[in-house]
């Protein structure tokens, strides 16, 4: 068995790991993949030639340097179970919020909660993706990834639509009590989702990744707390709109990362 050490300068997000795992599991010799998001580092366990393996990464451009090959045994993998149990919590917190998000959001006219809700959204998919590499197989990885990231980029077009019409139009203020409320009970629900993760003390790329994507989402929450508060001190809608508008950006980027998974 072989050790490959690479160095992947533009893996900084989960659906960067997400697109190399699903690359490189298609490949017979390739045992075991151990991803350290943080420091952009994967080693690839594997047998045969490195080539092959290298060429795959370098078709993703993600700037990648081979660091090394040397003899190594794959790590011990960890219990799947107690990790399918703590993802299925989190997409349930988050596919939860996401249905109260969006319905509040249209009941107090807050593009920002509507915006929120599909952050949460896109969340609750890398959630199922991290499911489905828990032993999951790469086809039905692919065809999830598929359908969820145009379905996401449909809604942010129609957020993006909506938000352009209500700056355009004199469109109501949001219910400001409505943002905040709302946005700390999300918030709250991110605390403790990020808290489930860090209990599984798992040192496994998908679960790295889920934690990141929370720890955004806690930025996000806050953004819209924020909002609301100058909606009431304004008395306008432009914070709203603003937060919208940045979120349905982050919500667009990564409906495009998500289909990137499934080619």
């Amino acid at each position: 068995m072989k050790k490959s050490t690479f160095i992947i300068n533009k893996m900084d997000c989960p659906s960067e790991e997400q697109m190399i795992r699903m690359k490189l599991e298609a490949y017979a010799q390739v045992k075991y993949l151990d991803f350290d998001i943080p420091n952009r580092t994967l080693e690839v366990y594997h047998l045969d030639a490195v080539e092959e393996i290298r060429s795959s990464i370098s078709a993703l451009k993600f700037n990648e340097t081979l660091q090394g090959t040397e003899e190594a045994e794959p790590p011990v993998k960890e219990d799947q179970s107690k990790q399918k149990k703590i993802l299925r919590w989190v997409l349930a917190i988050n596919f939860g919020f996401f249905v109260i998000e969006m319905t509040t959001g249209w009941i107090s006219s807050s593009m920002g909660l509507i915006a929120d809700s599909l952050d949460m959204l896109a969340d609750s998919i890398v959630y199922a993706l991290s499911l489905f590499a828990v032993g999951g197989a790469i086809a039905r990885k692919k065809k999830v990834a598929k359908f969820s990231g145009y379905f996401q980029m449909a809604l942010a077009t129609l957020g993006f639509i909506e938000v352009l019409r209500r700056f355009f139009t004199n469109s109501e203020t949001p219910l400001f009590q409505w943002m905040i409320i709302v946005s700390i009970f999300a918030l709250i629900g991110n605390l403790v989702s990020l808290w489930l993760i860090s209990k599984a003390k798992s040192k496994e790329a998908h679960m790295q990744a889920s934690a990141i994507f929370t720890s955004n989402d806690i930025i996000v929450n806050g953004g819209v707390i924020l909002a609301g508060i100058l909606v009431y001190f304004l008395n306008s809608k432009w914070p709203d709109l603003v937060i919208g508008g940045i979120v349905f950006t982050f919500v667009m980027r990564g409906a495009i990362r998500i289909l990137k998974l499934s080619k």
